[in-house]
Formats: structure tokens, sequence, C-alpha cells
């Protein structure tokens, strides 16, 4: 298929970019590059410098481009952030993927494959989440892709739109060409490895009296090929499971600790963490199910253990010490 991948220049997008080629899809990258990197999108996919927010830019970009679906992974992401700044959330993520949609409509263009997030879900009641969990986000990140998920159901109404929502929590890991790299980096992984190779003299460990066995919180880590791998599979059965959402999900989490120790481990370097308060919203345990994506559409993670994840990400970071650039 002829595929236009939104946030191509992004950590996940990059990756879906690189598998959906692999698959042999033809790929048209769409990034600002304001978040993502120039250099993370495959060579083989055409590169747009463009943003979603420009309204007439887009509809004219669409219109003019033949296409046969849409992975749609532009956003705003930094929870903080989302929390001080709302507006900026909410016009990123639902009102440039309200741009995207109407140019979609104009182009005929009907099958979509939304990479959302499990911040739909907020601080869950049980465990593990799963898709009929309720849905009560604690920032404008999930609040923002939540309310977008809802725009997708009304399009599929009033239009006869063809989506997929794919949730999840934290991806992590690399693949030989992509890796993990942000600034400022704000996720626990490649956060340790600055502090690995002493690009930041220690890592703040933010609540070590949580219920759960060494005290620290306990997150769901999926790799970020698996992530991708479900996108492909998304696109693959569309027309079968349009308007479905699934949780990525190993099922069971790791804690910081376990993240910490796994690190040191792998690079055979330590890492000074220091114990920190509590971040407000922080539930102990955040781990998705990820049963219906399996029984549905087939999808089993590659990577499931946090060794493997993290040795694949380190290997790609030693290669590029300081980034894309380096």
């Amino acid at each position: 298929m002829r595929i236009l991948v939104t946030g191509a220049a992004g950590y996940v997008g990059s990756i879906v970019t690189e598998h959906l080629i692999k698959q042999g899809h033809t790929v048209t990258a769409l990034d600002s590059l304001k978040h993502g990197h120039r250099a993370a999108v495959h060579p083989a996919a055409v590169f747009v410098h463009g943003d979603l927010l420009n309204e007439a830019w887009l509809r004219s970009f669409i219109l003019s481009t033949p296409l046969d679906a849409v992975v749609h992974l532009a956003a705003e992401a930094l929870i903080d952030e989302s929390i001080r700044d709302p507006g900026r959330f909410f016009r990123a993520n639902v009102c440039g993927g309200l741009n995207l949609l109407d140019a979609m409509v104009a182009a005929k263009i009907d099958r979509l494959v939304f990479s959302s997030t499990a911040a739909v879900y907020g601080a869950p009641v049980t465990l593990p989440i799963t898709e009929d969990s309720e849905h009560v986000p604690v920032n404008s990140y999930g609040e923002s892709k939540l309310a977008f998920e809802r725009v997708l159901e009304w399009y599929r109404i009033a239009h006869g739109l063809k989506y997929v929502c794919l949730r999840y929590f934290n991806a992590a890991g690399a693949t030989e060409l992509c890796g993990e790299y942000h600034v400022p980096e704000t996720h626990l992984i490649p956060i340790l490895f600055e502090a690995a190779l002493r690009q930041r003299p220690e890592v703040h460990l933010f609540g070590t009296d949580y219920d759960t066995p060494d005290g620290t919180c306990i997150r769901d880590y999926i790799h970020v090929s698996d992530i991708a791998n479900a996108h492909v599979l998304a696109l693959t059965h569309i027309d079968r499971v349009a308007g479905r959402a699934y949780n990525m999900g190993n099922g069971a989490g790791y804690s910081n600790r376990e993240v910490i120790n796994t690190v040191q481990q792998v690079t055979g370097r330590s890492v000074k963490a220091v114990a920190a308060a509590r971040r407000p919203g922080d539930p102990p345990r955040l781990i998705a199910s990820g049963d219906r994506i399996r029984q549905e559409l087939g999808w089993q993670p590659a990577f499931p253990q946090i060794q493997t994840i993290v040795e694949t990400a380190w290997n790609w970071r030693l290669k590029h010490p300081g980034g894309y650039e380096s």
C-alpha cells in the first residue's frame, strides 16, 4: 500500500516506517521536526517536512499525494508539559488530528491506524488494564488522545472511516537503524544510559515507598519493534477490525529498581540513583492486558524481556552516544 506516516521522524514513528518499508509498502514520511530527527527517517521513505496544524497546506498536500492509508503518530507527548500547558496538547493532538481527518475525507482516504496511549485510562482500579477499563485520564496528554479516539468514531459514522486505535505505555528498545533520543530526555531507560555514560551525574528515583515488592513503581515496557509490528498488523487487518481499540502489554511489569539493575548489568557501568519524592498522579502499577490484540490480530511480542529491551537500546546508544547527530 501507499501509506502516509505522520510523526515519522519520531522515536516510534521512525521504527513504524522502517517496519512498513520492510513489508514492501511505499511510505511518505511526514514530520514537523519539532521533536523528531531527520536522520531517523528511513532512506527509502519519501520525507515531507510539514505541520498538521497548517490546515490549508495539509489539505493541498494530501489531495495531491496518492495514498491508500494513514498511520498517525504525530503528537505532543510529554506528560509534565501536558499538565502545565494543556492548550498546546489539545491543539496538536486534537486540532491537528481533525485537520488530518478532514483532508483524508476530501481525498477519499478511509483507512487510519492511530497510535494512541494507555494514558487514556488514568490511574487503574484493577489490573491488568483491559480495553473496557474505565477511561479517566489524569493529564491533558491522555485526555487529548482520548478525545481524538472519540472523534474517530464520529468520522466512522459520518464518513465510513475505518480506524484502529493502539494503546501502550512504555515504548523502549531499538532497532539497528533507529533508537530513542529526546531533548530533554524524560524516559527512564535513556536517562539511565545518560548516567551510565556520565552525561548526567545521577538519576532521581521518584518514590521508594509504594506498595510494590521493592517500593518503586512498576511499569509495562514494550519493545518498540513489537509496537511497530502491531501497527503493521492493524493496517493489514483494518477492514476486518475497523473501529477497534487494542492494548499492547506484556501482562507483567518491571519496577524502576529492576530497570536500573538491568541497565547496570547490560552496560557494565554503575548508575547513581537518588531517592526523591513521589510525583503527583504516579500510580504504583501500570500493566496493560494484551489479550485482545493477541486473539484478534495474532500479535505476539518478540522481545518481552527487559534484558533484551535494554540490550537493543544500549547497542544503539553506543553507536550514537550524542543522539542522531553523533
